[in-house]
């Protein structure tokens, strides 16, 4: 399928509309990023482009790799008026996977001093890894309450800040939530989990601005130069997971029932408009505000341990944007506005200037957004655009995307090697497991900085400001 693209500009290239496909599909790369993409990359967004009340176009952003019936990286609108469906492939099974980042308002070189402490801790206040547990315990009935009332719940039981949810995604609470719509095995593996990281590519990780490119955005954003960052990229940890496992049976039962053809067992959906396509939205819209609320719970985690080392530091949140989910907003379609079910999957919102549900201080420049790289290399802060807007739905890559699968990388590299290389180059790792650390190996990885560049020259994405790690907290 690569040979039948045709390139649209230096970053953005086309696979016309053919045999089922009800639109085109569009990927937003540079050549060599075209050239990385597995060829199941192709076939899965030719796949989704053949799907029933698709609008515009399929798309893949920079950093797309295989996934389960989506692509990891992809991006896809839905016209609920139009026989447009909903797809678990299209959101993920780490439902609301995202990240928070947070200012500290000290500079590197007064955290570098106790940095070996406050790691110490931090590893042992936040649990990570493979079915890791926090100390909130949840009857149903307060699960219930998560799952609906998302950050505020958090806030409201003294978790952060109630300022904070300004600058959350949502505001903090997902609406159309219904807990009903969720499994009890889902809730029954989630009763201990709100306030854990999780494995995988899942982390914290102690941050410093190293370069700004537009100082006006960073201002605007409050931060500034050789400032210590806080980022936080974790989701709805088992609960998201069981939603989208038991939904794939649910919505492939339906798939066969309004006679929708599926080309991948995991990209099956049901129309938006159906029992079960409303009864998947409002489970995954439960998913969310899990994710939600464990990341505000986390944060605040956070900021008690960081305040007991540094009592001077102000830990505000910059933003905290998720990037599986399925989403219905208002975009223009032919100069009108429509509402449209927009499904993100490894790609991060990214509204552009103006839009009303960016907090009043963002709306001058942009939504936050943020592409972490790998535990050994930068990540960058980005704002969002109107050609991003006017391209694809506000929409952008969210990470450097894996340039090989884990057991390739548990192959290749040995965890306490992968750590102590690390360490040499001044980047403090704990990991929970020397397993983990090896499948995250940054070479695991595609180079951030190409991906970041295809995003911010494509239009997507304008570039704000690179920031190196100084140590990283692994499942």
């Amino acid at each position: 399928m690569k040979k039948d693209l045709i390139q649209i500009s230096q970053w953005q290239w086309e696979m016309p509309k053919k045999d089922s496909m009800q639109v085109p599909a569009w990927f937003f790369a540079d050549k060599g990023l075209l050239e990385q993409m597995d060829v199941k990359v192709f076939e899965q967004l030719h796949n989704v482009a053949c799907l029933p009340g698709i609008v515009k176009a399929a798309m893949a952003m920079p950093d797309a790799h295989w996934g389960y019936g989506f692509p990891i990286g992809g991006v896809a609108a839905f016209d609920s008026q139009n026989g447009g469906v909903i797809s678990v492939g299209g959101v993920g099974y780490d439902i609301s996977c995202g990240v928070r980042c947070m200012t500290t308002g000290l500079v590197r070189e007064e955290v570098q001093k106790g940095l070996s402490g406050l790691m110490e801790e931090l590893f042992a206040t936040i649990p990570a890894g493979v079915g890791s547990e926090g100390k909130i315990r949840l009857t149903p009935n307060k699960l219930d309450e998560v799952l609906v009332g998302g950050a505020k719940w958090a806030v409201e039981r003294g978790y952060g800040l109630k300022e904070e949810l300004d600058y959350i995604e949502e505001h903090g609470c997902m609406p159309h939530a219904d807990p009903s719509c969720v499994s009890d095995l889902a809730k029954e593996r989630q009763y201990r989990q709100v306030g854990t990281l999780g494995s995988g590519n899942h982390y914290l990780e102690i941050q410093y601005v190293n370069e700004i490119y537009c100082e006006e955005t960073a201002k605007a954003f409050g931060f500034k130069p050789n400032e210590v960052l806080i980022a936080i990229h974790c989701g709805s940890r088992a609960l998201g997971h069981q939603i989208g496992t038991d939904y794939i049976q649910i919505l492939g039962r339906a798939a066969k029932k309004y006679g929708i053809p599926i080309r991948e067992r995991e990209l099956v959906c049901a129309p938006i408009l159906s029992p079960e396509g409303e009864r998947y939205f409002k489970a995954m819209a439960c998913g969310i505000n899990c994710a939600l609320a464990n990341r505000q719970v986390l944060g605040h985690l956070v900021r008690e341990v960081f305040l007991r080392h540094f009592p001077s530091a102000s830990i505000r949140l910059i933003y905290d944007v998720s990037h599986n989910t399925c989403k219905v907003e208002t975009h223009e379609v032919n100069g009108r506005p429509r509402q449209l079910y927009v499904h993100r999957k490894g790609a991060t919102r990214a509204f552009a200037p103006g839009r009303p549900e960016l907090p009043e201080q963002y709306r001058g420049v942009g939504q936050p957004v943020f592409i972490g790289g790998t535990m050994g290399t930068c990540s960058y802060i980005l704002s969002g655009t109107e050609m991003g807007e006017e391209l694809a739905w506000g929409s952008a890559c969210h990470g450097a995307g894996r340039a090989m699968s884990r057991n390739a990388a548990l192959k290749r590299w040995k965890g306490r090697d992968v750590v102590a290389s690390l360490a040499s180059k001044g980047i403090l790792v704990k990991a929970v497991s020397w397993q983990g650390a090896a499948e995250e190996a940054p070479g695991a990885y595609k180079d951030v900085t190409t991906v970041v560049d295809a995003a911010h020259n494509a239009g997507l994405l304008k570039k704000v400001a690179r920031v190196l790690p100084m140590a990283c907290l692994k499942g």
